[in-house]
């Protein structure tokens, strides 16, 4: 692998590598790109694996040859805090309610102390405590040079650093953040690079199509709203404009239109909490229609306040009045932004789907593209020298005896034939799996979703528990499930812990996990990648059901609807291949190393029955496969023996 980068990063090349676990992926991209003597973004799929390698396999590098890296770890800028957002909220009225007070010292103390500014430093302060979002940093917020803080301020340090690095790591958000932006703007996130290696790659389609989609949500108005009002409260006792109370009328009338506009549209196309409703073309029609022109009207009105005030503000000090002017204009700018949203929403053509999500209070309207190849291929892979695209899970099939095995991947980002400096390689995994690890799947239970099944899947559940004493994942495909197996199996896995996703933050569960031993923890999607538990704290996992995407997702059927417009057997060619990297990344949370021995149990009988199960069962590792329970239990007392003997 590591020479086949080397190649890529000389000849201006496409490499898509499958690198099974154990392989030593990173350090197989990282050496060349470090020699190459290239500016190099790495792009992985989450903030943890982006520390993985800055803080562990980097120095590992830097150790073995006696080299020192120029790189630069770089996270979205919501990550740090906001020195100016900080301050301002220390003097705001909120600042003194008693939710804020203990955050606060905390805060308080630490901003003295890091040298990062990353919010990820503050294990003290919970993940959900509401001071993170009155602090952190972010691109609606920043004022640039104008504030009093740019030269303290945490990003513009980072920034800086990155353009003085050989290598960058970031993340795919990040990375398609600064994608969007170079468009037909002239900004950027990330210093100009000549070469991406994007690792957890198979991530890529998802965290683009976020990207490419345009999106209003309640949050981001009331966001605005409150800011705007921040802003006003900071000159309201200098100008009898804002004394007598009118701007903070537009202001309030703004968030009003945008409540309305939002339950309406909510009963509109009934929505609930359970996930994405699709929004028809013609549903901003009679009723729904008004509600929009005003809310677009509030809008313009807020952006002709925060205008208005920014050429007003002339008794504040000097350094306060720029910061509070670029402040307002960026207010200004906001809301322009949130009408320009609404209305490519509201008139989206073909070729997007519009999509609604419901979450208790709030709402998120957006439009997404249906098909992003050509968008990727254009603004990635043609004008991008040199990309490797890395994980354990890109090719679909048996990549011994299949050809194209990365033919999905290939044609959901758009490198086609016409692509013809592209690579493949498959580096199978070290691991022994047929020693190492036995599939069951058996053919005797209710098929998943029944009301039958669920009673008969804690039955197996727990008799998988007893045979290994714990040391188990339960992983599902929705909430709702979770919900199910959880209630069921907390009667009948004590004195085992049993640990659920939402009881704390999925670090803290991970870790309560490992320190247990023997701890039974339920999750869902959040949990299928990205976990890492060597060792035999986990030694069985339970996969509830063949983790195809849900075909009423607004995206997902709006994708199969232009494939089979185009002839093409959408189930076939999206949501087996989709269901193929979704199951090898279940079952690769069970061995991480070689010495690691257990369990995967998949509770779905239609992989037996269905023509599509020979095509997913092939694309497993070589683990050795069973519907018999005899056979699990056969293997796991000959592993309990086999470590009794040593």
């Amino acid at each position: 692998m590591a020479e086949a980068v080397e190649q890529a990063l000389a000849n201006a090349r496409i490499v898509l590598c499958e690198a099974g676990t154990g392989t030593g992926k990173t350090l197989a991209y990282l050496l060349p790109a470090l020699l190459s003597r290239r500016k190099i973004v790495v792009s992985t799929a989450t903030r943890a694996l982006q520390e993985q390698i800055f803080f562990k396999d980097l120095p590992l590098i830097a150790d073995a040859f006696g080299i020192t890296p120029r790189a630069t770890l770089m996270k979205g800028i919501s990550n740090y805090v906001c020195r100016r957002r900080h301050a301002e909220f220390r003097q705001s009225p909120e600042s003194l309610r008693p939710q804020y007070a203990r955050s606060l010292k905390i805060v308080d103390s630490w901003i003295q102390e890091t040298a990062t500014g990353d919010l990820a430093e503050l294990s003290a302060l919970p993940e959900d405590d509401p001071l993170r979002a009155e602090i952190a940093s972010s691109s609606d917020t920043r004022v640039g040079p104008a504030c009093p803080y740019y030269e303290e301020c945490f990003v513009t340090r980072m920034r800086r650093e990155a353009e003085q690095s050989d290598l960058v790591v970031a993340n795919h958000h990040l990375f398609f953040a600064d994608l969007v932006l170079r468009g037909p703007h002239p900004a950027r996130v990330l210093p100009d690079y000549e070469a991406v290696i994007f690792d957890e790659a198979h991530q890529l389609e998802d965290v683009a199509t976020e990207f490419f989609s345009v999106r209003v949500s309640s949050a981001r108005i009331e966001r605005l709203t409150l800011d705007l009002s921040r802003a006003l409260d900071a000159l309201g006792g200098k100008d009898p404009l804002f004394s007598a109370g009118s701007g903070y009328g537009i202001v309030a009338a703004a968030a009003q239109s945008a409540e309305k506009f939002f339950q309406a549209l909510r009963r509109r196309v009934a929505a609930t909490d359970e996930g994405r409703v699709a929004v028809e073309r013609d549903v901003f029609t009679g009723e729904l229609q008004r509600q929009y022109h005003e809310l677009d009207s509030a809008l313009e009105g807020v952006a002709a306040l925060a205008n208005t005030t920014a050429t007003r503000v002339t008794n504040a000090p000097q350094a306060k009045a720029r910061a509070l002017t670029e402040n307002l204009k960026g207010c200004e700018r906001r809301a322009e932004q949130l009408r320009e949203a609404l209305a490519t929403i509201v008139d989206s053509r073909s070729g997007r789907v519009v999509w609604l999500e419901a979450v208790a209070r709030r709402m998120v309207l957006s439009s997404t593209p249906v098909d992003l190849s050509v968008l990727l291929r254009e603004r990635v892979f043609e004008q991008i020298p040199t990309a490797v695209l890395t994980s354990a899970t890109l090719a679909t099939g048996d990549v011994k005896s299949e050809k194209g095995a990365f033919s999905y991947v290939r044609a959901r980002l758009g490198l086609n034939d016409e692509i013809s400096r592209l690579d493949e390689l498959v580096v199978e995994s070290p691991f022994d799996f047929a020693k190492q690890a036995i599939f069951y799947a058996p053919r005797d239970l209710p098929p998943p979703g029944t009301s039958a099944f669920w009673d008969a899947a804690c039955v197996r559940v727990s008799s998988l528990i007893a045979l290994t004493g714990g040391g188990c994942f339960v992983l599902t495909t929705s909430l709702r499930a979770m919900r199910e197996l959880a209630a069921r199996l907390a009667g009948c896995v004590a004195p085992l812990p049993l640990l659920i996703q939402g009881q704390a933050p999925k670090a803290t569960l991970v870790a309560r996990f490992r320190a247990a031993g023997n701890a039974v923890l339920v999750a869902t999607s959040g949990f299928w990648e990205g976990v890492d538990v060597p060792g035999n704290a986990l030694r069985l996992v339970v996969l509830e059901k063949i983790p195809f995407a849900v075909p009423t997702d607004p995206i997902i059927s709006a994708r199969s609807l232009s494939l089979e417009q185009a002839g093409e057997n959408a189930f076939m060619k999206l949501h087996v291949p989709g269901a193929a990297i979704a199951l090898k990344q279940g079952f690769g949370r069970l061995i991480r190393t070689q010495r690691d021995v257990g369990i995967v149990a998949l509770l779905d009988e239609r992989i037996h029955r269905k023509g599509y199960g020979k095509k997913l069962l092939s694309a497993l590792p070589p683990a050795t496969q069973t519907s018999r329970f005899e056979d699990v239990e056969r293997f796991w007392l000959d592993h309990v023996q086999s470590e009794g003997a040593r």
